[in-house]
């Protein structure tokens, strides 16, 4: 005879035994609504995609609006991107309709107001030029907003930084060849060397990749490369990379002084540690350059290595002062925008995927802790500690946002 269990014993189990956790799981990919505005810069070039990395999007079901000329500046038609699957829209108010805005410069203040609560945004931030007031109607719309320049990859490298790092250093022996020039009411000498003549002395303060690449342009052109940084690895690093024995040093400030007073070139190239680069070269130590020596700062967009420094533009990229050169355009990259533009869209492709897979610009946030470290405004609050610093603002910790939801 089988005992019939109490209704009560039946209960108790079922209710109080330990069951199983159920998550939910994701039955589909999210859907983005993409929108690529014309940069109101008229000395920004580059978009965040190209017409094939369109295509690419459309194919997996992405609907993407493009700001009539927005590719001009890099040599992409409408008809390119009407090919390729995007809807060509002939005003700002239309293209700020998107769930997600993808551009290069940061916002204006008049491009934040056309935008609307829940938002994302993804962007250059450029800490130089940073206004609290951009800061804080970005705050007023509760707008997710992602600086590209901060957002990291598995092995904790910043890949939109590295592109166009290689892309400044690349360009910035050129530059200087330009305003070395007699064309440009330069000293007249040839950058590099030729037999029988002294090379031209070129000083490189920070060791990463700007660094490389410039020394890597000047070095084959015969100029004489010292490289300035204050981490050895790098040091040890670049030397390998290069391979080849040339003038490594921390950057102390008797021997940057000494050094200086006989460059033709020098190339600012420190990568900030917490949030603006760290000036290393005086107004003292400009002074006792030659005249007509040229100083380009690369990392002018995070406040400058160098004390003289002030941001300048492409359409009057530089300036004199103590009788140097400066050259201070925060996007140089922007000087050769096609290649610039396939580089941004071989990174932001496949980010963008990642996060439809995901769900969701949210849910890629807090699942990637890369992709987290872009992030300076959530939800209507400054997710951004250096950020919060520079402007006396109140911080919340996005790590423990994430911590919230769960």
């Amino acid at each position: 005879m089988v005992e019939k269990k109490s209704t009560f014993e039946t209960l108790a189990k079922s209710s109080f035994s330990p069951q199983e956790q159920l998550m939910p799981v994701s039955t589909k990919n999210h859907r983005f609504f993409i929108g690529l505005p014309k940069e109101i810069s008229p000395y920004e070039n580059r978009i965040s995609l190209t017409p094939d990395a369109v295509a690419i999007l459309v194919n997996n079901g992405h609907e993407v609006w493009i700001e009539t000329k927005a590719g001009l500046g890099s040599k992409f038609s409408d008809k390119q991107y009407s090919d390729a699957g995007a809807k060509i829209v002939y005003s700002p108010q239309e293209v700020y309709k998107a769930e997600v805005i993808l551009k290069i410069d940061p916002p204006s203040l008049d491009e934040i107001e056309l935008m609307r609560s829940g938002q994302a945004l993804i962007s250059a931030i450029q800490l130089g030029h940073l206004q609290v007031e951009t800061l804080e109607a970005l705050l007023k719309k509760r707008i997710t907003a992602l600086a590209f320049e901060f957002i990291e990859d598995k092995v904790g490298g910043i890949p939109i930084i590295r592109a166009m790092s290689e892309i400044a250093g690349s360009s910035v022996m050129l530059i200087a060849s330009e305003y070395l020039s007699t064309t440009n009411n330069g000293k007249g000498v040839i950058l590099g060397g030729i037999t029988g003549v002294p090379p031209t002395k070129v000083v490189i303060i920070g060791a990463g990749t700007v660094g490389e690449y410039a020394a890597r342009a000047a070095l084959g052109l015969g100029a004489d490369v010292q490289i300035f940084d204050n981490h050895l690895y790098k040091l040890r690093r670049i030397k390998q990379l290069l391979s080849q024995q040339i003038y490594t040093s921390t950057i102390d400030t008797l021997t940057l002084s000494e050094t200086l007073k006989t460059a033709d070139v020098l190339i600012g190239a420190l990568r900030a540690e917490k949030g603006r680069a760290r000036q290393v070269v005086t107004e003292e130590m400009v002074t006792r350059m030659k005249a007509d020596s040229i100083i380009i700062d690369i990392s002018i967009d995070q406040g400058g290595c160098i004390e003289t420094s002030e941001m300048t533009t492409l359409n009057a990229p530089v300036y004199k002062k103590h009788d140097v050169i400066h050259y201070c355009v925060p996007n140089v990259a922007s000087r050769v925008s096609h290649t610039a533009a396939t580089a941004l869209s071989n990174i932001f492709t496949p980010t963008i995927l990642r996060a439809a897979e995901e769900g969701g610009v949210e849910k890629m946030i807090f699942s990637h802790k890369g992709f987290m470290k872009g992030v300076y405004t959530f939800n209507g609050g400054l997710t951004n500690e250096s950020l919060a610093r520079k402007f006396g603002m109140k911080y919340k910790n996005i790590e423990l946002l994430m911590a919230a939801r769960f």
